[in-house]
């Protein structure tokens, strides 16, 4: 992952390739491990272990290619029916792909990833419990509730520490992301902490609830996947698109679908 949009990973593409081609390859989601060096290995590495950095990276670019491509069809089609059911099922299986290399390589790093393996958790997080709201017709609190809970407390609990220790620190970054950005993890983590205890005190949800839990939780992964590609990957775009207002409305545009659907969904309980 950028480390929350502040850190991309980077391609060296050669001039030939079209403005659409740089575009597909640099694409990677938010919660994404690190930049391309880091899995490129030197000419010094067995010949198994470059060719397994290069699957990694390039199922990692290409699980956030999809996801954004699916994310848009998934967004715009009519919830329910058989174009949402298809590009939803299709995103799922590439923003699971994304994120779990994302958060699996970050570790083993050799430059500074603690951001980006809490983004990645963060997002496999979501995106298994929006899954959840949809498949469960029938949503009654469980264990389930519970330990997505205290996923997402400690989340939001880390954020914080990382907001202070980035203030706090010489270069006013963790590993490179500035605290204002480290703030996705507070806003998410207490979003989804809130939604759990929701369903615990409730012990149930109604299907309007239920379908508004697997709305937002969609739509936020999709924003990480917009924010680190128009937001994190200015390298990709010509300098008249990076000084338009478009790198912010389109990495937002996820944001102002979830608020359109969500209203809209409240409308329909009515």
């Amino acid at each position: 992952m950028t480390a929350v949009f502040s850190r991309a990973v980077a391609l060296k593409l050669g001039g030939g390739l079209k403005f659409a081609s740089r575009i597909l390859l640099a694409s990677v989601v938010g919660a994404e491990a690190a930049h391309a060096a880091t899995l490129e290995l030197g000419a010094h590495a067995p010949p198994w272990a470059q060719v397994g950095a290069a699957v990694l990276l390039y199922l990692h670019i290409g699980g956030g290619a999809v996801g954004l491509v699916t994310g848009v069809i998934a967004s715009l089609a009519r919830k329910g029916g058989a174009a949402h059911r298809l590009s939803g099922k299709v995103f799922v299986g590439a923003m699971f792909v994304a994120y779990v290399i994302g958060a699996g390589v970050a570790p083993f790093l050799s430059e500074g990833q603690r951001p980006n393996f809490v983004a990645g958790v963060l997002a496999l997080y979501l995106l298994a419990t929006g899954v959840s709201a949809a498949r469960r017709r029938k949503f009654d609190a469980g264990p389930a509730e519970l330990a997505g809970l205290v996923v997402a407390l400690a989340i939001t609990g880390v954020g914080v520490w990382f907001m202070i220790e980035g203030a706090a620190s010489e270069s006013g970054t963790v590993d490179g992301s500035p605290p204002q950005a480290l703030a996705v993890f507070v806003v998410a983590g207490l979003a989804a902490s809130a939604g759990e205890i929701n369903v615990i005190v409730r012990r149930s949800l109604s299907n309007g609830a239920r379908v508004s839990r697997h709305l937002w939780r969609m739509c936020a992964l999709f924003f990480f996947a917009s924010g680190s590609l128009f937001l994190g990957q200015p390298k990709v775009f010509p300098d008249w698109f990076n000084a338009s207002i478009l790198p912010v409305f389109l990495a937002f545009a996820p944001v102002l679908l979830m608020t359109y659907w969500l209203i809209r969904q409240r409308g329909s309980q009515r």
